[in-house]
């Protein structure tokens, strides 16, 4: 009908005086298709949605911006595809980490009238004399049936955002890298709660393994939580002890470590059993191992290389121990029944390798240990400026030391969905031989 459209890739619509710039001002587009393939981090929306109703506004012209929906390896792509009008007000949203067709009414002579009063716009054409080019485009009008148009939906919470990327990464991981089925240790935790109920969501019920591997410091219980976390997600569940493979693997190192006490060394050693069970089981059965460690655990180095970081994806790579808790909370609710069962989220954490055994005897509570990883790991901060925000300087050296001398551990690591500005791998690769102190 005689619109003139402007055509964007990605970051073109990034900058003020980007392309999108030169083709309203310089080539008249009333519309502008922005072609983007945008990754999701947490908080990323806001931004986004700021910058295009800003876009819209600057240069009086609607803005379609139309977004990916997948995932590839760490990145997760979380279509939310919008159109703004000419005043840089939302028209509509599609549908977050799904695909949908997005149908609005676009106003084309309002864009022309307020252009003819937009001073701005005068002065720039002055200064810019060169015309941009413009290709006809014609073809036989045909008749559509028609289309509602798309409601104007809510975005998700921050917790709904997270919860959906950390399905999508999954299913569209294990999938388009052939596999149907995963497997996952089930200790009778929130991380691997929460890990089986992404991995029921991403995949069906009957496309998850649970495997409990009780030794003689699981507690009833864990075991019971376990089986109750099955019983309630619907997934297979497979019970292989270790506890006869780790005395015999006790007694057959016996003679080399010549009489040295009991250490952190036996609880690696319980670990790296559970770990060989499930690679076993993915070797057998062509199961994808999904890790269930979280962020707090892998910068700080609270986790056994070859042992719980052994598997194929790691889901829970980019999330925070406290994130993990509310993420249990969203997925109860979203079910609006209790998937993960309630002492599963109010159990102290613990590793169970060892008797009584707690992560607070290693590791600040989470909720003091997580604003400092945050800052030293996502933000940059040095060790001054995280002193600066009230924690204690020992605490803060401490925690540093441990982030800094575990870069070897993550090096080693699954990839995992990114759901923060800046991930483990893809956004944080540190030298692991260095002088850093």
């Amino acid at each position: 009908n005689g619109a003139t459209i402007g055509v964007s890739i990605c970051e073109d619509i990034w900058y003020p005086d980007g392309p999108v710039f030169f083709q309203a001002l310089s080539g008249g587009a009333e519309v502008i298709i922005n072609i983007s393939s945008s990754p999701y981090h947490a908080g990323k929306r806001h931004w986004r949605e700021r910058m295009l109703g800003t876009r819209a506004a600057d240069n009086t012209a609607i803005v379609a911006y139309n977004n990916l929906v997948g995932a590839q390896d760490e990145l997760v792509f979380d279509g939310d595809s919008l159109i703004f009008n000419e005043n840089g007000d939302l028209l509509a949203r599609g549908k977050q980490f799904q695909e949908e067709l997005v149908v609005a009414d676009l106003d084309v002579e309002s864009v022309f009238r307020q252009r003819l009063h937009d001073p701005r716009r005068r002065q720039q054409k002055f200064n810019r004399i060169t015309p941009a080019e413009i290709f006809p485009i014609s073809g036989r009008a045909r008749r559509h049936s028609a289309l509602a148009a798309a409601s104007q939906r809510e975005a998700l919470s921050e917790d709904g955002e997270i919860y959906q990327a950390l399905v999508l990464g999954t299913r569209d991981y294990v999938l388009k890298n052939g596999f149907k089925k995963v497997v996952l240790g089930l200790s009778g935790g929130i991380d691997s709660a929460l890990t089986a109920c992404i991995a029921v969501d991403a995949l069906g019920s009957e496309n998850v393994v649970g495997v409990l591997m009780p030794s003689e410091f699981s507690s009833r219980g864990s075991l019971a939580d376990s089986e109750q976390l099955g019983k309630n997600l619907g997934i297979e569940l497979l019970t292989i002890s270790i506890q006869d493979v780790f005395h015999a693997f006790k007694t057959t190192l016996k003679a080399g470590f010549k009489g040295a006490k009991a250490d952190v060394t036996e609880e690696n050693l319980q670990a790296r059993i559970r770990g060989t069970y499930l690679m076993a089981l993915s070797n057998k059965f062509g199961w994808l191992v999904l890790s269930t460690g979280n962020k707090s655990e892998i910068s700080s180095g609270y986790c056994t290389l070859y042992g719980d970081m052994a598997g194929g994806f790691a889901v829970l790579k980019d999330v925070m121990k406290t994130t993990v808790f509310r993420l249990a909370e969203h997925c109860n609710r979203l079910a609006e029944r209790e998937r993960i069962p309630r002492v599963i989220i109010e159990k102290p954490p613990s590793a169970e390798l060892r008797p009584n055994q707690l992560d607070t005897d290693s590791l600040p509570p989470y909720d003091v240990l997580d604003p400092i990883l945050k800052a030293y790991v996502e933000e940059d901060r040095s060790f001054a400026e995280i002193v600066e925000m009230g924690f204690e300087e020992q605490l803060v050296r401490r925690i540093i030391r441990m982030v800094d001398t575990n870069e070897y551990k993550r090096r080693q690591a699954a990839p995992g969905v990114k759901i923060t500005p800046r991930a483990f791998g893809r956004d944080r690769r540190m030298p692991v031989t260095n002088r850093f102190r």
